[in-house]
């Protein structure tokens, strides 16, 4: 492929497409007349169109329960808030993720500690999470399913099992990706199957874009009860006796958060939950590109895996090289991410940890576009330019 590409963007018939991103939102006219519709109608902030964008939702993840809210961010503070965390709890959390993944354990007063990735699926070490939580005393788990490449949930649950600890799943990056666990069923991302909560984010660069957005899954009805409650305020009209008379009162039970999402975010979601197989399609041909032409590192897992490819990452000793190669090309990858660990606050906060192979993965990792939308001639551009660098 990549002889013909050379030869096509030498004859002109292939033109460099400027400005390639790491990832980019894809909206079209479905999604603009759905959002208009919401806009034409009775409802602006939380209402029927979130209802029927969670139900989507959970049909589409095969979970139970599912409350849309304001951010991926929102989400995993609701879930700490659901789980009851506070001073004094341990929670264990994967050292590669967006810094969310444990600021929202920390928001509840609860401290984190940080366990070491596996360097082929760059997902949480297992062996070592299983020697965390037999060594110590642990509420929690908080683990990212990462770059789209879910995780195995079932082990995880299992080890969170014997140890008495949630295990909360951050799916942000691993929407419409499943596994098959050891008796071959097929488990959704998020669908909260092994987990007690999964959480979403609906960030533009994921695979659904509600320009912000979040949602929490469980199949746990307690649970599921608290997510709701912590929402909206902590105001409810649940367990209100003389509601016949005063129909008009809503009552403060917990101090809750304003993480609702409004309909007009919901309406754009749900347009884009229409077309999330075929966008999921186009990421599995992109990787597969990726994959056939370049001569890098990148994640591996086995086929009992279904990467949903939020990102794309490559490994490459000469990591910061090509990342201003490529920016000279137009090409704007990205760095995902520095070990959480590592940020200054983190540092002030623990002092200095040192995770091994979360550490040889950061000084490597980069990660190429990865969009549904990217055409053919920009994922060719790419390719050419990464293998003419590395020649």
């Amino acid at each position: 492929m990549r002889g013909l590409l050379a030869f096509l963007f030498s004859l002109g018939y292939i033109h460099r497409v400027e400005n390639i991103t790491y990832g980019r939102q894809s909206i079209d006219q479905s999604d603009i007349d759905q959002v208009v519709e919401v806009l034409k109608s009775d409802w602006l902030t939380q209402g029927p169109m979130v209802s029927q964008f969670e139900n989507a939702l959970a049909e589409f993840v095969q979970a139970k329960h599912v409350f849309a809210c304001s951010n991926g961010t929102a989400a995993l503070h609701l879930t700490s808030l659901a789980l009851g965390l506070k001073k004094g709890d341990n929670v264990l959390c994967t050292s590669m993720s967006f810094a969310a993944t444990s600021n929202a354990i920390l928001y509840s007063g609860a401290d984190v500690e940080f366990v070491d990735i596996d360097p082929e699926t760059f997902n949480i070490d297992l062996n070592l999470l299983e020697e965390k939580l037999a060594s110590g005393n642990y509420k929690a788990v908080y683990a990212t399913s990462f770059a789209g490449l879910p995780l195995d949930a079932e082990k995880i649950s299992n080890l969170c099992r014997q140890h008495n600890a949630f295990f909360v799943e951050d799916c942000c990056h691993a929407i419409g990706g499943h596994f098959h666990n050891l008796n071959d069923e097929k488990i959704m991302a998020g669908s909260s199957h092994y987990s007690d909560m999964s959480i979403f984010s609906f960030h533009p660069v994921k695979h659904i874009a509600c320009g912000e957005g979040g949602a929490v899954s469980t199949n746990n009805d307690e649970l599921a009860e608290k997510v709701k409650l912590y929402r909206s305020h902590g105001i409810t009209k649940e367990n209100i006796e003389d509601l016949e008379d005063q129909p008009w009162l809503n009552e403060q039970q917990v101090l809750g958060y304003n993480y609702r999402m409004s309909d007009i975010l919901a309406g754009l979601g749900y347009s884009q939950l229409k077309k999330i197989k075929s966008n999921l399609d186009r990421r599995q041909v992109v990787a597969k590109t990726y994959k056939e032409n370049l001569k890098l590192g990148y994640q591996k897992f086995d086929q009992r895996f279904y990467n949903a490819y939020h990102l794309f990452v490559v490994l490459s000793e000469k990591r910061k090289e090509l990342y201003h190669f490529l920016r000279e090309h137009k090409i704007f990858t990205q760095v995902h991410y520095i070990p959480i660990y590592k940020h200054p606050y983190y540092q002030k906060r623990y002092g200095d940890i040192s995770l091994p192979k979360v550490e040889k993965y950061y000084e490597q990792c980069l990660s190429l576009p990865m969009f549904h939308g990217m055409t053919d001639e920009q994922l060719g551009f790419v390719i050419d330019k990464v293998n003419e660098f590395n020649k």
